[in-house]
């Protein structure tokens, strides 16, 4: 028998918790290591301080997007904020896509400024990193949510996920831009 609050959410039996949670784990794993092993030795044949701009890019991108999919939403123009998610969602990986790679090919690059703007640089680097893990699981389960229409629980999880997605996004293209002059 199914409740009327299983009916309201949507028809979707599946539970994605175990696969979101996987998932996250070994993301957030995979990119922890990558401070930890060498970066690669050899030659490439390419320039590759190419990806912090891409990632810089990429994070811009899901910037926007999430703009626009919260006035869309605020709008109650579904389909549109729909949309604009996915895009967030899609530039995201490409951003984790192309972080794995260049990372997993340099070491890491030191900030070289001024003392109060090396503070200033490690809060926001800081502050990007943990929200950047957390919200790895968080918007897994607030896509999912919405792609599976349980609205209600999607709606709750949303009102977090927004605002710290947004703060990650925007504080990788202000990371980028301080340690830009180092790479």
């Amino acid at each position: 028998m199914q409740s009327s609050h299983s009916n309201q959410e949507g028809n979707n039996p599946r539970n994605f918790t175990p696969l979101i949670t996987i998932l996250s784990i070994v993301l957030i794993g995979l990119i922890s290591a990558l401070f930890f092993l060498p970066g690669y030795k050899g030659t490439l044949g390419f320039d590759v301080t190419i990806f912090p701009l891409l990632n810089a890019i990429f994070n811009c991108f899901t910037f926007i997007s999430l703009l626009l999919a919260l006035i869309f939403v605020k709008k109650k123009k579904i389909t549109l904020h729909r949309n604009f998610i996915l895009a967030a969602f899609c530039s995201t990986a490409l951003f984790l896509v192309s972080y794995v790679i260049y990372h997993s090919l340099t070491e890491p690059t030191r900030f070289g400024g001024d003392p109060f703007w090396k503070g200033v640089y490690l809060f926001i680097l800081l502050t990007h990193i943990v929200l950047a893990a957390v919200n790895v699981p968080l918007a897994l389960f607030t896509v999912t949510r919405g792609f599976t229409k349980q609205v209600e629980r999607h709606r709750r999880i949303a009102r977090w996920t927004m605002p710290i997605w947004l703060y990650v996004s925007l504080t990788g293209v202000l990371v980028y831009i301080m340690i830009s002059p180092y790479y």
